[in-house]
């Protein structure tokens, strides 16, 4: 079995990345490799708006998160693929959480979608570009 394939995901884009998920699943069981598949949270304890939020919002949100990622993972790869998938939720900024996890977990591939950039991102979105740039390990990026 080689390294892990880490699938990055945005749960607040429900079902737009279903194809990032099963590009994920596919080049995981190419490879005999374990798929984790990640999402970032904010960090809701940062100084700057700390004030705003009650002392157990993060824990609800994560809470949350894990619950939505399940979720989208089932509808996505099914049941059965989920129960093989390790989930991650992470908090803080979504590039540099991501490349902390690929790190941590030793990952060999991130997965990554490239959603529709918009002129200030024109070829991959901010999260995407920084994510290759720095990544250790190879990056596939799926339009």
């Amino acid at each position: 079995m080689s390294r892990s394939v880490l699938c990055a995901i945005d749960i607040s884009n429900q079902g737009k990345d279903d194809a990032v998920l099963k590009e994920a699943k596919r080049l995981a069981d190419l490879d005999g490799a374990q798929l984790d598949v990640v999402t970032i949270i904010p960090d809701y304890g940062k100084s700057l708006v700390a004030g705003f939020f009650e002392q157990s919002h993060h824990d609800n949100a994560f809470a949350k998160a894990k619950s939505a990622l399940r979720d989208q993972i089932v509808a996505s790869l099914g049941a059965t693929a989920d129960a093989k998938v390790r989930h991650v939720v992470a908090t803080g900024t979504a590039y540099e959480e991501i490349l902390r996890v690929a790190e941590e977990t030793n990952c060999g591939l991130i997965v990554i979608g490239a959603h529709k950039p918009d002129f200030a991102d024109y070829l991959l979105g901010p999260n995407a570009a920084r994510v290759v740039r720095h990544s250790s390990c190879s990056v596939h990026v799926v339009r």
